[in-house]
């Protein structure tokens, strides 16, 4: 089982995922240039994109998460102001939205989305590294290896409909055991490092800047030493 899929290293490092360039569903906006690392049955994507010049959509055709770690992209929606997300920050484009989407030099994006049969919540929804935190929950004591941790979120995006939700989390210093991974997810680091453990004894190592995909089921451990925020998309699944 796939424990972890690297999208992108902020070091210029090469990834060892393999890519693979197709489209998600028959009216994708970035048909052309999206490669796709990992698609489950459950109708979620992730990977990355490169991307020049203009684009206008009528209605977007599914949700779509969006980082930008080269460059900067301008997503406009009818009657508001332009969105011009720059590296390291991002946008939720929901299902259903009327979109300008313009590139005047080459941009760099990690993505995660999701189809969804109708839309829910339409509009765009930024996502910042200074978000506006609020207290959550912490993990039980059951699957930590020391202290609990302090977590905080920003929930800027839930779809109930596609079971779907982006926003900003950060998080003291924990380490857990190794688990099943109990939703599909998305994670972008904004700052701080995190060890991922696999069941083999094997370590991911994962720095600001890199991205990262986990799928439902993959059993992962995670270990901190130092507060770690991050972007994500988590969505749930039937097991």
């Amino acid at each position: 089982m796939t424990v972890a899929v690297v999208l992108h290293r902020a070091d210029g490092a090469p990834v060892s995922t393999t890519f693979r360039r197709a489209a998600f569903g028959k009216d994708d906006p970035f048909a052309r240039h999206r490669e796709i690392a990992w698609e489950g049955p459950d109708a979620m994507a992730a990977g990355r994109i490169s991307f020049i010049g203009e684009l206008e959509v009528a209605g977007y055709p599914h949700i779509e998460t969006l980082v930008v770690v080269e460059g900067e992209l301008t997503l406009t929606v009818p009657g508001a102001a332009p969105l011009v997300v720059g590296s390291q920050a991002g946008a939720v484009i929901g299902c259903g939205t009327a979109l300008r989407i313009e590139a005047r030099s080459r941009v760099r994006f990690v993505f995660c989305t999701a189809a969804c049969e109708r839309p829910t919540k339409r509009g765009l929804f930024a996502l910042h590294a200074d978000a506006d935190f609020k207290p959550s929950s912490t993990l039980p004591a059951d699957v930590l290896l020391g202290p609990s941790p302090e977590c905080r979120s920003d929930n800027v995006f839930i779809d109930d409909g596609a079971q779907y939700s982006a926003g900003t989390w950060d998080s003291t210093p924990y380490h857990r055991v190794v688990r099943p991974h109990r939703v599909n997810e998305f994670m972008h680091l904004v700052a701080g490092s995190v060890r991922f453990a696999a069941p083999d004894g094997s370590v991911l190592s994962v720095d600001t800047g890199d991205a990262l995909f986990v799928p439902q089921g993959a059993p992962i451990g995670w270990e901190s030493s130092d507060r770690v925020a991050k972007f994500y998309v988590v969505q749930s699944v039937p097991a």
